[in-house]
């Protein structure tokens, strides 16, 4: 399994997640997302980008409580409510977050 981008394949898992986390560049991200009819906003790229130094400060991809409220201390009280990662990303913030930003999906994800 994989995703083409920039003429290249990259080897992404049952899920489509990378196998390589080195892979990963914005244009992963966008061409995820159009495979499900998600167009990247601002607001996505703020969550990619926050996940992806979360990722490397302490090289775990964070469940979606956690991910919750550091977002809100972050990010402001506005954004960082479930209500709100579910408007961006419906398929699970944690796992559809996750895999846009070329992490492996979030131990306690199903």
């Amino acid at each position: 399994m994989g995703i083409e981008v920039n003429g290249k394949v990259l080897e992404t898992d049952e899920e489509g997640y990378l196998a390589d986390l080195n892979d990963w560049e914005p244009e992963v991200a966008t061409a995820m997302a159009k495979d499900e009819d998600v167009e990247l906003s601002e607001n996505h790229w703020e969550v990619i980008n926050f996940l992806r130094e979360y990722y490397e400060e302490y090289q775990i991809a964070p469940a979606v409580r956690v991910l919750t409220k550091a977002i809100g201390k972050k990010l402001g009280p506005d954004k960082g409510n479930s209500k709100y990662l579910y408007e961006l990303f419906p398929y699970g913030p944690g796992k559809q977050a996750c895999k846009y930003a070329g992490l492996p999906k979030p131990t306690g994800c199903v």
